[in-house]
């Protein structure tokens, strides 16, 4: 009975023992924590975070994609409970982030020099001030142009058009032809800045917002082009262009209801979960009648910053050059319907091939509506405009409201101009 009692004393030891050797292992792992705004590919995140795991045995990484992740990312930063990376868009939230010093300079990440130039200048451009070092690792990018219907095209013998003129051509040919040319969706004011964006970034220059914070141009001067062809775009939508929001679009469009869809990429796997067997291309908007000057507008989709307040840089740069692993990237790729921000050779999406020339050389220019303030509300203020019609009280409203809600920028560029004068 004695034994009996002894060994069950010695098993429970070296259960206790065993158990706590397991804890000590676990506690040795140095946690990475990443919180992303894509909640859209939260599935492939998680697959990545399991990967990672099994593969590594000194890091433990844990990525989530909560609801309005951004919003959890400031609400954490005021409790400075941060976490070692954030996954954000190539967007004004980055900027804000970089002004207010949360992010750490990753200039010494070894892997950044696989990041193509144009996405490196895109964040440098995107920051109020220029700030020595880079803050964040552009991941993926989408591109906004114009979706077109590859068999209609093909049907009635049409052909992408390359020119601003070759574009009104077709669109009245498709009229003749008793085709509608385009969906919009307006009734979703965000929908107006895809073909704003595409427009804006052909016709008016990549730095307009920060020349106008400097006090060099005004908006009215600018986007005159801009706002007179988004406008002469309408006639060629549908009648009620505001009662029709983006869901309602896209399922147009895959119904083959028009011809063309001014909207970014990222639609693409809305607009397929209606017509799977939908055949879809994609092209420049030529907002140009010189071809050579019409860009590519594409921006960072996912970008991956390290915050100061990451106790273990080391880790996390083993961590971002995971993701940036041309096979975990290409899965990316796959999943979402993105073009990689970092060089070599990819597997793209067909519905891409029209826009391989510009993604190839590198001719792209980030959205305009990366450097709006979302509490301006430059949406509904586009909106508005398509639907009253007057672009000499829309621009005017634009230049008068930008000064409101950019006080403190302004005065910041300013400032810092002032001081750093030649």
């Amino acid at each position: 009975m004695r034994l009996k009692k002894v060994m069950r004393f010695l098993l429970t030891l070296t259960m206790g023992l065993s158990i706590a050797g397991c804890q000590n292992s676990s506690s040795k792992k140095t946690k990475i924590e990443i919180i992303s705004y894509k909640q859209e590919a939260a599935t492939y995140f998680d697959k990545v975070a399991k990967e990672f795991n099994a593969t590594h045995n000194d890091i433990q990484l844990k990525i989530s994609s909560p609801n309005d992740a951004v919003t959890v990312m400031k609400t954490r930063f005021i409790r400075e409970d941060y976490p070692d990376i954030i996954g954000i868009g190539g967007d004004a939230t980055f900027s804000e982030f970089v002004d207010a010093g949360i992010l750490a300079d990753i200039s010494d990440f070894s892997d950044m020099k696989l990041v193509k130039k144009a996405y490196i200048d895109m964040l440098d451009q995107l920051e109020y001030v220029p700030t020595k070092g880079i803050y964040g690792l552009p991941y993926v990018a989408n591109a906004s142009g114009i979706l077109y219907n590859k068999d209609i095209f093909e049907e009635h013998g049409y052909k992408v058009p390359n020119t601003w003129n070759e574009l009104m051509a077709l669109c009245e040919q498709m009229k003749n032809d008793g085709l509608l040319p385009f969906y919009f969706g307006y009734k979703d004011t965000w929908t107006t800045m895809a073909p704003w964006n595409s427009l804006a970034v052909s016709l008016a220059p990549a730095n307009t917002t920060q020349n106008v914070n400097a006090g060099k141009t005004t908006f009215t001067k600018e986007y005159d082009e801009t706002a007179e062809k988004i406008k002469t775009l309408l006639q060629y939508g549908e009648k009620e262009v505001a009662a029709y929001g983006y869901n309602d679009a896209c399922t147009a469009f895959a119904k083959g209801q028009s011809a063309m869809y001014t909207i970014g990429s990222y639609a693409i796997p809305q607009i397929l979960s209606s017509n799977p067997k939908m055949n879809i291309g994609s092209f420049v908007m030529p907002a140009n009648n010189d071809k050579n000057k019409n860009y590519l507008n594409s921006g960072i989709d996912l970008m991956f910053g390290v915050t100061k307040a990451c106790k273990n840089k080391k880790a996390a740069y083993t961590v971002l050059e995971y993701l940036l692993e041309k096979k975990n990237l290409q899965k990316y790729i796959n999943a979402q319907m993105s073009l990689p921000c970092r060089t070599g050779n990819f597997n793209l999406p067909k519905q891409f091939d029209d826009m391989r020339p510009w993604i190839e050389s590198g001719k792209m220019i980030d959205y305009q509506d990366h450097h709006y303030p979302a509490t301006m509300g430059c949406d509904a203020i586009v909106q508005s405009y398509l639907l009253k019609g007057d672009k000499k009280a829309f621009l005017a409203k634009w230049d008068k409201d930008w000064k409101r809600y950019n006080r403190d920028i302004i005065r910041k560029v300013q400032e810092y101009n002032e001081t750093h004068q030649s």
